[in-house]
């Protein structure tokens, strides 16, 4: 094992500077899914591999988070996994089913089942294939860039766990919110708990910035998000800053709930250093309701990058300007699509490296 001391140093601090607030030459910019389908590398490489075995080798999960690095100049990295090796570690079965996504064959269906989670997971026997991921990835990147970890969000993972798989309404989990609220809170709490020892250990093998995926906000009401999302996302970030400290340790958390811009304000004060945003809201108007507490992240609609690279320059600098060129991550939406054209990717990036520096000069 890497001595976890002794990483090379970081050569582009852009991220990390404006995950802070502070002044950058240019806007920092990376991509959600930036390691995924849309690159022929990629698709090589995973070609024939079961999804999840590829999450636990570590060698695996390195080149595949390098590999956009290879071709475009992103001022971050992020490790590529996935949310759900969290409900594999407490117990539950989840495979990758082509042409369907993930599939639980087993999900939770009444409270009792509850009782067949594992309620104390041991981290660093279950999730330590991660870590070991993280910490090779680390030295690989040589200092290039940051890198970050990621989790699900307790709502959005147990949302999974219910609906056992994808859904466009998510009715099982939400009746549980209704029928079984005490059930629900207990099942949110144990993720909780869970996840904030899995950041934390992210932290401890190399990652330099933490984001919370809460990709299922969009089908909560702002009471049910008050209720079941929101406390939870504090907890977390509350706990791994707290226990961060004690070591001296500073790494900003970025919390991305996607639609959930009815909780703007309230995300903006949940000791988060960085608020991500889906393309369904105004760059200025999420300014001017975060009142300047945090850095923002996003918003392009991925769906931009099918336009020509002329036309993806001039989203871009509407964006830009939109936000600001301070405390601000540029990035899409929501993650990149299997089918876009690695070449716009890198317009994109072109783009906002080019118009935010411009800006700077004004």
């Amino acid at each position: 094992m890497f001595c976890l001391h002794y990483f090379p140093k970081l050569k582009n601090d852009a991220f990390l500077r404006a995950c802070h607030g502070q002044e950058t030459n240019h806007v920092p910019v990376w991509c959600m899914r930036q390691a995924g389908r849309y690159l022929p590398e990629f698709r090589e490489f995973r070609a024939g591999k079961d999804f999840f075995e590829t999450c636990r080798s570590p060698a695996a999960c390195c080149e595949l988070t390098l590999q956009p690095l290879r071709r475009f100049p992103f001022d971050a990295a992020i490790i590529f996994s996935d949310i759900l090796v969290i409900p594999q570690a407490m117990g539950m079965d989840v495979q990758m089913v082509a042409g369907k996504g993930p599939t639980f064959p087993e999900p939770l269906k009444e409270p009792e089942d509850l009782l067949l989670l594992q309620p104390k997971v041991d981290v660093n026997k279950e999730l330590g294939y991660v870590f070991k991921a993280i910490t090779l990835t680390r030295h690989k990147l040589d200092g290039k860039v940051p890198l970050i970890g990621f989790t699900g969000a307790p709502w959005t993972l147990m949302a999974y766990m219910i609906e056992g798989g994808g859904s466009t309404t998510h009715s099982k989990a939400k009746r549980w919110l209704y029928r079984h609220p005490e059930a629900s809170h207990k099942l949110l709490k144990m993720l909780t708990d869970v996840i904030v020892e899995y950041l934390l250990g992210q932290v401890a093998a190399g990652a330099q910035a933490l984001q919370v995926f809460e990709s299922h906000a969009g089908c909560l009401g702002p009471v049910e998000f008050q209720e079941f999302s929101l406390p939870y996302l504090r907890d977390i970030a509350r706990k791994v800053k707290d226990q961060l400290k004690e070591s001296g340790q500073d790494v900003p958390m970025i919390v991305f709930a996607k639609d959930g811009h009815y909780g703007l304000e309230d995300l903006s004060q949940s000791h988060y250093e960085v608020v991500g945003l889906d393309w369904t809201i105004d760059p200025r108007s999420a300014r001017e309701r975060t009142g300047g507490k945090v850095s923002l992240q996003g918003n392009m609609d991925p769906c931009a990058l099918y336009a020509p690279k002329e036309r993806i320059s001039e989203i871009v600098k509407k964006m830009l300007e939109g936000f600001g060129t301070r405390g601000y991550i540029a990035n899409l939406g929501h993650g990149l699509y299997p089918d876009m054209d690695p070449e716009n990717v890198g317009a994109f990036v072109e783009a906002v490296h080019t118009h935010s520096r411009h800006l700077n000069l004004k």
